[in-house]
């Protein structure tokens, strides 16, 4: 994979930072696109590129496709990651919340790949990966934008997936359950009883455990090579087994 090249956006942290590492370890040049620069660990790897990039801006899709064909020679897979979420309950939502959602969670990623196709088809090809979740599948309360925007996320995925099969550009998302990373953990600890919600989360998963940003990144790596060469249009959740568990009241 030494002449391959990912562009993971938010790939420097959490669930991305994840991403950009077990592309690495596959052999992959990666060029993170987010705001903030790059760690200390990240910044001197020499596989490693970063374009600052806001993605509520409409120019920002094509200043990342620019900067990945001056820096690394064009890009063969792409992994939309960078998302927004929030809670609001529907009374107390306003439009602009909603918007923003949308525009950082839709449509940086429809035109994202809008942008690279003249690179993805002067390669011959390449692979879209979309990062959408299980709140697409199902719902937490206060989270009508959210699920909205993760929803539209895994429709856009076979869209895209009909539409660029003619390019040899597949398209296909994963739909992550809870993954441990900052975030989430300051919403355990801000629970009345962390340890205990803490156990309740982890019964929720039947392998035994909630998940690490490596876990989506292996399956972001599996996706974008040849090995799933004849997977497109398709949602893969990763959430240890959690949706296919049956809640009980006891």
């Amino acid at each position: 994979m030494a002449d391959k090249v990912a562009i993971v956006t938010g790939g420097g942290r959490g669930i991305g930072r994840g991403i950009t590492m077990q592309l690495l370890n596959a052999g992959y040049q990666v060029l993170v696109a987010q705001r903030q620069p790059l760690d200390e660990t990240l910044s001197v790897d020499s596989r490693v590129a970063w374009v600052e990039a806001d993605l509520t801006q409409h120019e920002t899709p094509y200043l990342i496709a620019q900067a990945a064909e001056d820096m690394l020679g064009g890009a063969d897979v792409l992994v939309n990651n960078a998302g927004l979420m929030f809670e609001k309950s529907l009374d107390k939502m306003d439009e602009e919340e909603w918007d923003r959602m949308m525009i950082v969670n839709m449509r940086a990623p429809v035109f994202l790949a809008k942008a690279l196709l003249p690179q993805m088809r002067r390669k011959g090809g390449g692979s879209v990966v979309n990062i959408g979740s299980i709140e697409g599948i199902g719902a937490n309360p206060w989270h009508a934008a959210y699920c909205g925007s993760k929803a539209g996320v895994h429709g856009l995925t076979r869209a895209l997936a009909v539409d660029l099969g003619r390019d040899s550009i597949r398209c296909n998302a994963i739909a992550p359950g809870w993954i441990d990373s900052d975030l989430s953990q300051a919403y355990v600890d801000a629970q009345p009883n962390p340890q205990g919600a803490l156990d309740d989360l982890i019964n929720l998963h039947p392998v035994g455990r909630t998940g690490g940003p490596q876990d989506i990144g292996d399956a972001v790596v599996f996706l974008a090579s040849d090995a799933a060469a004849f997977i497109t249009g398709h949602v893969l959740v990763v959430d240890g087994g959690r949706t296919a568990k049956l809640p009980l009241p006891f």
